[in-house]
């Protein structure tokens, strides 16, 4: 000691590598070991996109770079979770590893059927145990499931998988022409995330080469992507956007090119789709029901504000779902987007928003869709989706994100919404689509038995008024929102519904390979699969599941923003 006391030096050098020590200890996620990145070989795609020269170029002194800055301070997102160490405490966080292992198992069974039956096609068939072509041929399930496979610690099966998409030829298809949304969403989203979370360079390049081909699809003459990306008119230069196009599938590309230009520091891809925000923003007040923009588009004649449908559901999601996610993603470099949201969600509140009337007095809210009259009257249609279930988190982020808490409380009963909508059928899964008897306003109203036997399906819980589409696809977002409101609030009731949702979906949709979408959700016993397991399965549904019932910091939201398909991508951070 006396020898330490003589040399301040000394001392000073141990208490900083303590420090730092300490720093590392604590700062360094404790649910993730370090893995070096493996150099798996990569192997070029036949036809490369890059050099294919651009027919409808913008010139370089008019393209839009990325913004500048040092990324904003930005709200925090996730509940300040802190564990007590109580008895009780310790029971629940082993009852919620438990049934995180439970996810993982039925993960793992889906995965094994995959490899063994599908590997390399785009998705399994259930039931018959045979591989299916639907996006190209590019193993969808596969770079889908890619980060999945790491969040699990499934690390040799995801190296193994890594392997095998360093492979992938995109000029190797049976097919004319690729699903531009599904194969941004789907492929270039699983490749920028699996990269982000693993480092592996070979996952970058390939989706270097992935995004270059679907940039080819921005190659019009207006610089409107179409629906269809047609290989051979991308290459001749005759590509034209749609006149009839859902507004999702346009304009849901941002976040994956938006990583991707953060990556490569290529400002093209960042470009791209800016010119789609401007257009939004010059539209949105300019629409049958201004705020929001209608369910489908003419990109050819850049005509937005024509159509009378609205909806948050099917065809529109992602458009409204990426705002404050991109806000996110840029780190609130971009305010536009922050201004798209309020001004949609102020709009979709008002006008789509329903309570339904339930005996119970719920306080729950749903989605619906609307129809502007030629008098400019607005109705209301209370059809509820599974697919809008993504609303309450939506709600949810944005609220967070922008100080909103009346938004944090419309996400809460938009969650619940779904979640009742789950306990109220005999399999315990939600309907695809169906219509609920509704309260005149957003309060809770009086339940009328009259008007339920009047206007209700008697076979169905009282609220329900008709189902139109009974199936189950394996969709994710219930379960979506379901883990966002848990991680934004730290309520344990929804990590509760989500154990009754997971065990419902497993009980109604296993087969003896893996698990199927089944064909009705109201069947009393025994239920008729469709043969069906999309992707999403894999890089969605069980990936929520799994990581509500993980420790806060696996995928925290502070770090990350999830892409439509359960991507996560890496946010910009102060």
């Amino acid at each position: 000691m006396a020898t330490i006391l003589l040399r301040p030096s000394r001392l000073a050098i141990i208490t900083f590598c303590i420090c730092v020590f300490y720093l590392f200890a604590t700062l360094l996620p404790r649910h993730y070991e370090v893995y070096k990145p493996r150099d798996i070989a990569y192997v070029p795609s036949s036809f490369n996109w890059s050099s294919l020269p651009q027919h409808h170029p913008v010139p370089d002194s008019e393209i839009v770079p990325l913004p500048k800055g040092k990324p904003l301070s930005l709200p925090k997102v996730q509940f300040a979770f802190e564990e007590n160490g109580s008895p009780m405490e310790k029971v629940r966080i082993q009852t919620v590893a438990n049934r995180r292992n439970e996810v993982k198992a039925a993960f793992l069974k889906s995965w094994t059927s995959y490899k063994n039956y599908a590997w390399m096609s785009d998705e399994l068939t259930p039931v018959s145990g045979k591989g299916k072509n639907v996006f190209g041929g590019w193993a969808a399930t596969l770079v889908d499931a890619l980060d999945t496979l790491w969040i699990m610690d499934l690390k040799s099966e995801f190296y193994e998988a890594v392997a095998a998409a360093a492979t992938i030829d995109w000029a190797k298809t049976d097919q004319t022409a690729c699903n531009f949304f599904e194969t941004t969403i789907r492929h270039l989203g699983g490749l920028l995330s699996a990269y982000d979370l693993s480092g592996e360079t070979a996952l970058l390049r390939k989706a270097i080469e992935l995004g270059d081909m679907l940039f080819a699809a921005f190659d019009t003459p207006n610089r409107m992507p179409p629906f269809w990306l047609d290989f051979n008119k991308a290459k001749e230069g005759t590509l034209q956007p749609g006149s009839h196009d859902a507004s999702a599938a346009i304009t849901s590309s941002c976040l994956e090119f938006t990583r991707l230009a953060q990556l490569t520091g290529e400002n093209k891809y960042y470009d791209a789709i800016d010119r789609i925000t401007k257009l939004l923003n010059r539209t949105q007040s300019l629409t049958k029901l201004p705020g929001m923009w209608p369910t489908f588009f003419d990109m050819a004649n850049l005509q937005l504000t024509q159509d009378s449908d609205f909806t948050l559901g099917a065809q529109a999601d992602s458009l409204y779902e990426m705002l404050p996610k991109m806000y996110a993603l840029l780190g609130g470099l971009e305010p536009v987007y922050e201004k798209l949201y309020r001004d949609a969600m102020e709009t979709a509140t008002k006008h789509l928003l329903f309570r339904p009337m339930v005996p119970d007095q719920a306080d729950i809210l749903f989605s619906g869709n609307a129809h502007v009259g030629q008098d400019s009257s607005v109705t209301l249609q209370p059809e509820a989706q599974h697919l809008a279930c993504f609303v309450g988190g939506m709600f949810g982020l944005g609220g967070k994100l922008f100080g909103i808490e009346e938004h944090i409380e419309i996400g809460e009963k938009v969650t619940r919404g779904c979640v009742w909508a789950y306990d109220s059928t005999p399999t315990g899964i939600m309907p695809e689509i169906f219509d609920l008897l509704t309260c005149p306003t957003l309060e809770t109203c009086e339940w009328n038995e009259n008007q339920w036997k009047a206007k209700g399906n008697q076979a169905l819980t009282k609220g329900f008024q008709s189902t139109k589409d009974r199936s189950y696809l394996l969709r994710p977002e219930a379960i979506e929102s379901v883990f966002l409101m848990y991680r934004m609030t730290g309520k344990p009731e929804y990590q509760d519904a989500a154990w009754r949702m997971f065990q419902s979906i497993r009980r109604a949709t296993e087969t003896e390979l893996a698990f199927s979408a089944i064909s009705d959700v109201t069947t009393q016993g025994a239920t008729a699969k469709k043969d069906s397991m999309e992707s999403f399965w894999l890089a969605e549904t069980l990936k929520y599941f799994y990581l509500i019932f993980s420790p806060p910091d696996v995928i925290s939201l502070d770090e990350y923003v999830l892409n439509t398909e359960a991507h996560p991508l890496k946010r910009l951070r102060s």
